[in-house]
């Protein structure tokens, strides 16, 4: 096949480009410009997108023998990503924006490209596994990314290609190392890459400015002010600007978020347990939805976050019913399903948590799932 491998930079793509290669595919590198204003360099592991990362993707096609080129997608970036992470917390939702990059810009627009181009398929250094169609976690739990992909499609799953999911990390150094890539000790990304400092609060802050609001308890009273609910996300209990724990000396945590009036209320851990979870967007990884209800594990954070539940399509989303209660749930996250097979690494659908519920619902369909 002929194959355009997407390479950032780092270990993971350049072995999968590599495999590639020695699998007797036809492959092209490519580095995507995600920013019209890249770095010099990265600040350590934070970060991305910089004119390091872009000479490191050539050396690493060089080392392979195979064509290189660098694509700008810093407008589509900005539109599909940034703009979108930006709105999504002045709405006081939490985005993911490395899913929303998967979805709009590595398998959207760039695979979209590459079709045009001629190519058969896109290959990325994700860890997960394909296996005929199927996307599955990777051997490699810590690295999992599988929650990240979970928003492609049928059609765009049978266009990718992911060589590492089927390897532990440090063999895919070691095996970068053996090849002579010279990013095989380069140290992980992570955070948010189009946030190097690290600093989430003063990029939002910068974006959206001050929106003044209050920070109110359970039965409404103001304990203090804060300027915008873009500095909050559900769960959180630091940073809240309050002088100190609750009257019980329980620490406080947000639970629930109101962007119209400004208005971010804080309670006590059990208040953010929810048992019931409402997703719009929903994509289904074998093309179409459920008949009805269905067994499943629900994830709700990239790492952790799992529940045994049962879900159910209903119009373009789906409801999920938790058989144990989640924590720490906010809209704009995504709610990944798994098949509850022993194995438990079948991705079955995803969507994108538009509203949560505490109350127990036990329909009909929740009870014969619970026995």
């Amino acid at each position: 096949m002929r194959v355009l491998a997407a390479m950032s930079g780092g270990v993971d793509s350049a072995v999968a480009a590599a495999r590639a290669v020695d699998a007797g595919h036809e492959v092209v590198g490519v580095h995507l410009a995600l920013s019209a204003t890249p770095g010099t360099l990265r600040t350590g592991s934070r970060g991305c997108c910089s004119k390091e990362d872009a000479g490191d993707a050539r050396r690493a096609a060089d080392v392979l023998g195979i064509p290189f080129y660098v694509w700008d997608f810093a407008d589509r970036f900005k539109e599909d990503v940034i703009d979108d992470f930006v709105a999504a917390y002045a709405a006081g939702e939490t985005p993911n924006p490395c899913l929303r990059c998967n979805e709009k810009i590595k398998f959207s627009a760039l695979a979209d490209r590459a079709v045009a181009l001629g190519f058969d398929a896109v290959v990325t250094g994700h860890y997960a596994r394909l296996d005929n169609g199927v996307l599955r976690r990777a051997v490699d739990a810590d690295k999992d990314q599988s929650y990240v992909l979970a928003v492609l499609t049928a059609q765009q799953l049978s266009r990718a290609m992911f060589p590492v999911g089927d390897t532990p990390k440090p063999r895919i150094r070691a095996e970068a190392a053996e090849r002579g890539l010279a990013v095989a000790n380069k140290p992980d990304s992570h955070d948010i890459c189009f946030i190097p400092s690290g600093d989430t609060r003063a990029f939002l802050g910068a974006k959206i400015g001050i929106r003044p609001g209050a920070v109110v308890d359970a039965d409404g009273q103001v304990l203090g002010q804060h300027e915008g609910v873009h500095g909050f996300t559900i769960g959180q209990r630091k940073g809240l600007g309050l002088p100190g724990p609750a009257a019980d000396g329980k620490p406080r945590y947000v639970t629930g978020i109101d962007p119209d009036s400004g208005t971010v209320r804080v309670g006590s851990a059990e208040d953010l347990r929810v048992w019931t979870v409402e997703a719009e967007r929903a994509i289904w990884t074998s093309g179409s939805a459920p008949a009805g209800p269905i067994d499943c594990v629900a994830q709700v954070r990239a790492h952790g976050g799992t529940a045994p539940a049962v879900a159910e399509a209903v119009g373009d989303g789906m409801v999920v019913r938790l058989h144990e209660p989640l924590t720490g749930v906010a809209r704009g996250q995504a709610v990944v399903l798994y098949r509850p097979d022993p194995a438990g690494d079948e991705v079955i659908g995803s969507g994108t948590i538009s509203a949560t519920a505490r109350e127990r619902v036990t329909s009909e369909a929740g009870s014969e799932a619970a026995r």
